[in-house]
């Protein structure tokens, strides 16, 4: 599959995946709180290293720039 994130976006989902953590770490985050961001963010650190959002493909959004030539 074609990857249809852009570096900005990958950035972005990175950064705030270590913003949740960093919540978790300093126990800001209730429980459930903490479950359900922590999962969101192993998402997004996933989906980032791969370059490719699954929800991005049924409504055909790519932040990726298209290359030149």
């Amino acid at each position: 599959m074609k990857r249809n994130m852009g570096v900005a976006d990958r950035v972005i989902r990175v950064a705030l995946a270590v913003v949740v953590a960093v919540l978790y770490f300093t126990n800001q985050l209730s429980t459930t709180a903490a479950v359900i961001l922590g999962i969101l963010s192993v998402v997004f650190v996933l989906t980032s290293i791969v370059g490719l959002c699954p929800l991005y493909l049924p409504f055909g959004i790519s932040t990726k720039r298209k290359a030149a030539g």
